[in-house]
């Protein structure tokens, strides 16, 4: 089974688990992917403690690992960027396959871009502040966009907490504002770099899936290729 470390937030949990769901081949109810989830949001708030010192979340979060892999888990998954800041902290010291959202959304935008191509990111300041994205599409010789702090603060966080309140449908003119920002400042494609995003961006009926890389999609589409080698191996 693979153990999903989620609840941050639940509604962005749900929204991986309807992925993993809709983009698995099955015809049958045993062919999905056997997932154990975690969607518990008592975990110290991630931007608190990168931006402000708060309470550390790793605590709560290894021991929500640990009891995944107590109850049968055999690989891991953590479908929230922010998060990834300890990803580090996580896969120490643990045997299992844990794929970091970070890495398989850049694998994904490097795989439609070229190099030198304009990318933008619509993360949480937690996401933005840790660099966590921006070094490795530098690293791989993409140019970083990121919004203004006016949008980000009238608009990109706006949009994130309205989803984190379950106000889905007023999120999602918000982030319309955020992507269009960034298209005008020529980013070619924009990463939903926070999980929350793909959900307030599922309000606009399509118009900007060309532009728009889903950090939730491309962690979905992970676990189930990394559950097809574990069955494989089987």
């Amino acid at each position: 089974m693979i153990g999903v470390i989620g609840g941050m937030g639940p509604l962005a949990t749900a929204d991986f688990v309807q992925k993993v769901v809709m983009l698995t081949a099955a015809e049958h109810d045993e062919e999905h992917v056997p997932l154990l989830i975690s969607n518990d949001p008592r975990i110290p708030g991630r931007p608190a403690a990168i931006l402000a010192a708060g309470e550390s979340p790793v605590p709560r979060l290894i021991d929500i690992r640990d009891r995944l892999i107590g109850a049968g888990a055999t690989a891991l998954v953590m479908p929230c960027n922010t998060a990834h800041y300890w990803h580090g902290a996580l896969t120490e010291g643990c045997a299992l396959p844990f794929p970091s959202i970070i890495d398989v959304t850049c694998d994904h935008v490097i795989a439609e871009t070229v190099d030198g191509d304009p990318v933008a990111l619509i993360a949480t300041q937690a996401t933005l502040a840790s660099g966590l994205f921006q070094t490795q599409l530098e690293q791989r010789h993409r140019r970083v966009v990121l919004p203004s702090e006016d949008v980000v603060k009238r608009y990109m966080l706006p949009s994130i907490a309205l989803v984190k309140a379950g106000r889905v449908a007023e999120s999602a003119q918000m982030m319309k504002v955020t992507i269009e920002h960034l298209l005008s400042q020529g980013a070619r494609k924009v990463i939903l770099a926070c999980t929350e995003a793909p959900i307030a961006v599922a309000g606009l009926s399509g118009e900007f899936d060309q532009h728009c890389v889903d950090s939730t999609e491309a962690l979905a589409r992970a676990t189930i290729q990394l559950w097809e080698q574990i069955r494989d191996r089987a």
